[in-house]
């Protein structure tokens, strides 16, 4: 069981004059109507730090609480360790089937920001990982750092490097992949990142290490991807749009797009990714950096050998 949380929204002129009850149903759809009546009633969501009513009306600059009670969170390897720390900066490796962050109404404290948080708890992430990506993600632990971090993310001063497993043998050892990353439509969210051509523009740069299979196994290939930009799941994305999504990818396929017919999610776990290595400036001595998160057994060189 974890402690519990308290959701607050402040309404926006878009939601003022809605019920509360409509809005909560909305805006945190997983729950059924009645199960929000049923919170309601029990003074679980309160406006303005008093206890609401479901056809309540809602007014912008008001606040919106659900103090939702403790619940068991799914469990997931909490093991992280230390690459880099100082006064500024802490990196960290992520295992495979953590979350970086709060999501999905599932993880709260069985996330890493909770993990690193009680070891500094002024951290905060400069990005995040994907739930089933391991490796390294960086925080900052003052202020002035993030900005300056956050600055050289948006300019692409930042080298992230990443390695991966692909399905298939790339004909070339070296690859560049320019396709625009935006939303297409998914059964279940609505909507879900894909390759789109009115999308936003994405780079990728695809470096084959090792070429695997035979012997009765499926050919797969071993490759280091260089990213410019930083799309959600640009490096699925990009090689699934090339003709070699990673293996055991539950979602992207040939393409770029989801499977056909698929229902699974963005966070559904299958695929090997691991971001090995970031390349930055220190935000104050302006000395290069290059941190480096070791590999899992399965995506190091040799590791497909019999």
């Amino acid at each position: 069981m974890n402690h519990g949380h308290t959701y607050r929204e402040q309404i926006d002129a878009r939601d003022a004059g809605r019920a509360v009850l409509a809005h909560l149903g909305e805006r945190f759809g997983r729950a059924t109507p009645s199960t929000w009546q049923a919170r309601i009633e029990t003074g679980q969501v309160k406006l303005d730090d008093a206890p609401t009513t479901a056809g309540a009306l809602l007014r912008a600059g008001q606040w919106l609480c659900w103090d939702r009670p403790p619940w068991t969170e799914p469990p997931v390897p909490l093991d992280t360790a230390v690459l880099y720390e100082d006064a500024l900066l802490l990196a960290v490796a992520k295992p495979r089937g953590l979350p970086t962050m709060p999501a999905g109404g599932l993880y709260l404290e069985h996330t890493l920001l909770a993990v690193v948080r009680r070891r500094a708890p002024e951290a905060s992430p400069m990005h995040r990982l994907g739930r089933d990506t391991s490796g390294l993600v960086l925080f900052a632990r003052t202020a002035a750092a993030a900005r300056v971090v956050q600055a050289a993310f948006r300019a692409r001063q930042i080298g992230k490097v990443y390695r991966a497993l692909c399905s298939g043998h790339p004909v070339a050892d070296a690859l560049t992949i320019d396709v625009p990353i935006g939303e297409v439509a998914h059964p279940l969210l609505g909507t879900v990142h894909a390759a789109s051509p009115g999308g936003r523009p994405s780079r990728s740069h695809v470096r084959v290490l090792e070429r695997r299979g035979g012997g009765g196994l499926p050919p797969c290939a071993l490759v280091e991807v260089t990213i410019e930009t930083g799309r959600p799941h640009q490096i699925r994305i990009h090689l699934a749009h090339a003709g070699h999504p990673l293996v055991g990818d539950p979602l992207f396929g040939p393409g770029g797009l989801p499977l056909p017919g698929t229902r699974a999610l963005p966070g559904d776990p299958g695929y090997l990714l691991h971001a090995g290595r970031l390349e930055l400036d220190h935000p104050v001595s302006k000395a290069r950096l290059v941190i480096e998160c070791p590999p899992p057994p399965a995506l190091r060189l040799g590791a497909g050998r019999t």
